[in-house]
């Protein structure tokens, strides 16, 4: 007995010790689990030892400001240059612009691995980013000398080269006999590259090219120049305020190819989007930069842009806006502009919202890709999104993210995040870069970057071109039967719009915001948005007419006005659910066509994700361009190579499909061609809701209810609508949109001449317009009378058309 006893404790004693290290286990393992989570959360930039500390007096007054009223930017003239190029080694560019308006604060100086130099000090008075004192080895002390407010940088020349020990480029200094060679213009020459870095505008500006034959630093050669100059554009989505970085990756080894090839390249971070939109600062740097580069080599036989996203939107509308700033364009992963995007990105997480709380007793949105019928763009029901790690840890606090669908959609994969960067004056993700005060005190938005063309209203906010009122969220699956009367209703009901810039709060992203408790996420931004019900529908956001005028007359919307060569190259990624979907070069080619009465002087070329052909590419801009010099007379469409057509490739580069059809389909209403059988385009939520491919309604024309009924813009669910009329003037109580008329904030005369001559390459080429051959997706429609409205009843008759 006593024995069973000592041997009944024992047991009992190691099932507790078995328990508690399994308990232990348990623990280390949920620590180690979170830690790990933790290293994949996505992170907001820290504190960096120089932020903005200060700006210059009245510099974030806020005062209301009419919106741009004056002539578009093709039309009008541009001042002469006063500054003295070249700029000489040890010296800084300009720092005001030449015409592109005053200088915005507050502005983040950024960094130049290249030099490793801080910027240069131009004021003591604590207005910009601290310069600190440097010790006896050049490393940087704690002693603030200076600031600097306009982040100028004095010029400066390295010299690289590529090894034959690596392929990397490293300090020509340190070359051992493994300097590798190209061949160019007819002749070996060793690879080495002059790079040049400095400031025009306040950005950095960056000129590479092969060095020449017995060229100093100071003065280059253009003996290894093959006499074509490649204008590098890049993107990213920003709201102004920063300078940018340079690197020598971003432009020795992202243009390797070409350097090698004899190009010479020129870039600046002020032709990247990340760090702003304004397409007038945009040109008013290529302009300076190509004199600084004239200055020191030559005029270039002509200038090819290059470069993808908001690098694309540059070229197509500084081909439209200054013709002769590009001779041709090579646009990468393109949108037509910035504006067109915020159309329908915007709308993406009111309706994600909806799907994924609203409507989660609803099991047919928890398949991601039934939400493509209304959403538009492309989903994946097996797709781990960026936010996923983050949704799954805020489930253990909240709810909502319990039961959220599996796989994404673009809205999330590619767009999330987006919104509140462009849309909420109190949030920036690099807004510790500057002191509390200035962060808090400067309106963090796309519209406020672009002030000067939006205008600003009384309460000091800029004014904002999105607008949903009238915009019917699923109209074409309403009428395809993809969704019922009643889900319809709930889901326009509850979308409103983003609320004014005075009611936004920042943005809840948990320890994002440096909290840990409590947990406040919201991956949807609701606390932003103008949210309803059937029984009390939300209001819509209403766009400023004015400043919608302001952004066309401005030059920041394509109208596909552009006569030079355009490649328009993408990789196909909708599978990857990536924001640059490929049906942003149609929208493109059709205003293109509706603006000139053709598309002939734009090629569309996709390919699969592993083959890129910026190359061939190039190849065939470069024959083109020697055709148009050697003809100016023919024009650019007449000067077509044979081989200049559309294609589309596979991933090992073979072209699976080339001519003028491959790309038709249902965009264009024509049978679908080969390439777009390969790759099919999606849709967008704005399309859905009866809106053009061109995606250039910013605003729509209104129309009461019963002339949308009357023009059959319900097709089989007029009989739903009319049964559902009272629901339906609730949740539209000003009408509904009339996507046939133009857009309402769209200039009604001309906003510049067409005809006359455009200089390409040097030489005068007569303007190629033509009438439109045939009208696809929607025109305006022809003037009509007033339709009488149609007699409301649930009797299931036969809707009258006009």
């Amino acid at each position: 007995m006593a024995w069973s006893e000592r041997n009944f404790s024992a047991r009992r004693f190691g099932t507790r010790r078995m328990i508690k290290a399994v308990a232990i286990s348990f623990f280390v393992l949920l620590g180690f689990g979170g830690w790990f989570v933790y290293e994949k959360l996505p992170r907001i930039p820290g504190v960096p030892k120089a932020p903005v500390v200060g700006v210059p007096q009245g510099a974030l007054d806020h005062a209301p400001k009419p919106a741009y009223a004056g002539e578009h930017p093709r039309k009008s003239g541009r001042p002469a240059e006063y500054f003295p190029f070249p700029i000489a080694i040890g010296e800084s560019g300009p720092v005001e612009t030449l015409f592109s308006g005053p200088s915005t604060y507050p502005f983040l100086c950024g960094e130049n691995t290249v030099t490793n130099a801080q910027p240069l000090v131009d004021n003591h008075n604590g207005e910009g980013i601290p310069v600190f004192a440097l010790d006896d080895t050049g490393n940087q002390t704690n002693e603030v000398i200076g600031y600097s407010r306009d982040c100028s940088h004095a010029t400066s020349v390295s010299y690289y080269y590529r090894s034959t020990q690596d392929g990397a480029f490293h300090p020509l200094e340190n070359a051992n006999n493994d300097i590798d060679q190209v061949t160019v213009n007819g002749k070996t020459t060793d690879f080495v590259v002059r790079l040049e870095t400095g400031t025009i505008n306040r950005f950095f500006y960056a000129i590479a090219a092969l060095r020449g034959d017995s060229e100093t630093a100071d003065k280059p050669t253009i003996s290894n120049w093959n006499k074509r100059l490649i204008y590098q554009f890049r993107g990213g989505v920003g709201v102004g305020r920063r300078q940018g970085n340079m690197s020598r990756k971003a432009i020795i080894e992202r243009r390797e190819d070409q350097l090698a090839r004899g190009y010479a390249v020129v870039y600046s971070t002020a032709n990247q989007t990340s760090n702003h939109y304004n397409i007038w600062l945009a040109e008013d740097t290529a302009r300076r930069l190509k004199k600084q580069f004239i200055a020191l080599y030559d005029e270039p036989m002509y200038t090819v842009g290059i470069g993808g996203s908001g690098g694309a939107i540059q070229q197509y509308l500084l081909a439209q806006n200054a013709p002769g700033v590009l001779d041709a364009a090579l646009p990468l992963y393109s949108y037509p502009d910035m504006v067109s995007q915020t159309t329908y990105v915007f709308d993406c997480e009111p309706l994600e919202y909806f799907f994924d709380v609203v409507a989660a007793d609803n099991p047919r949105w928890k398949d991601v890709t039934e939400r493509e019928v209304v959403i538009g763009l492309a989903s994946q029901k097996e797709f781990d999104h960026r936010f996923k790690a983050l949704e799954n840890v805020a489930a253990l606090f909240d709810g909502r993210y319990r039961n959220t669908a599996e796989g994404a959609s673009e809205c999330v994969q590619g767009w999330r995040g987006l919104v509140p960067l462009v849309n909420n004056p109190n949030f920036v993700h690099f807004s510790q870069s500057f002191a509390d005060t200035v962060a808090r005190n400067t309106h963090w938005t796309h519209w406020e970057d672009l002030r000067d063309f939006y205008g600003a209203g009384p309460d000091g906010y800029a004014n904002s071109a999105w607008d949903n009122q009238g915009i019917q969220y699923g109209l074409e699956a309403l009428k395809k039967g993809e969704i019922s009367i009643d889900e319809f209703l709930r889901m326009n009901a509850t979308i409103g719009g983003w609320k004014a810039p005075t009611e936004q709060g920042g943005e809840k992203l948990w320890f994002m915001n440096g909290d840990v408790f409590p947990v406040e996420l919201s991956v949807w931004s609701e606390h932003n948005m103008n949210l309803g019900s059937l029984d009390n529908p939300a209001p819509r956001s209403v766009a400023s007419v004015e400043a919608i005028e302001g952004i066309y007359r401005s030059g920041h919307v394509f109208l596909g006005d552009v006569e030079i060569p355009i490649v328009d190259v993408r990789h196909y990624l909708e599978g990857e659910l990536d924001m640059h979907h490929s049906l942003a070069s149609f929208s493109s080619r059709e205003r293109i066509r509706r603006a000139r009465g053709h598309s002939d002087n734009q090629l569309i070329w996709m390919s699969h994700k592993k083959y890129d052909p910026v190359d061939e590419a190039l190849d065939i801009i470069d024959h083109w361009m020697q055709r148009i010099i050697e003809h100016p007379e023919m024009g650019v469409a007449g000067n077509k190579p044979v081989e200049a057509t559309d294609r589309c490739f596979d991933k090992n580069g073979n072209v699976m499909a080339a001519g003028p059809s491959v790309w038709d389909g249902s965009w264009n209403n024509k049978p679908e061609g080969a390439c777009m059988r390969k790759y099919p385009i999606y849709s967008t939520p704005r399309q859905v809701a009866g809106g053009p491919i061109t995606g250039d309604i910013f605003k729509c024309e209104l129309q009461p209810l019963e002339r949308a009924i009357a023009k059959n813009t319900y097709g089989a669910a007029s009989a739903a609508v009319v049964e559902h009329i009272e629901d339906m003037r609730r949740v539209f109580p000003d009408g509904v949109c009339n996507f046939n008329a133009p857009d309402v904030g769209r200039p009604k005369e001309r906003l510049f001449d067409q005809g006359g001559n455009v200089i390409i390459a040097g030489h005068v080429i007569s303007a190629d317009y033509r009438p439109l051959r045939e009208e696809i997706a929607r025109d305006t429609e022809a003037p009509q009378e007033d339709v009488i409205p149609v007699p409301v009843s649930d009797d299931g008759r036969e809707i009258g058309t006009d």
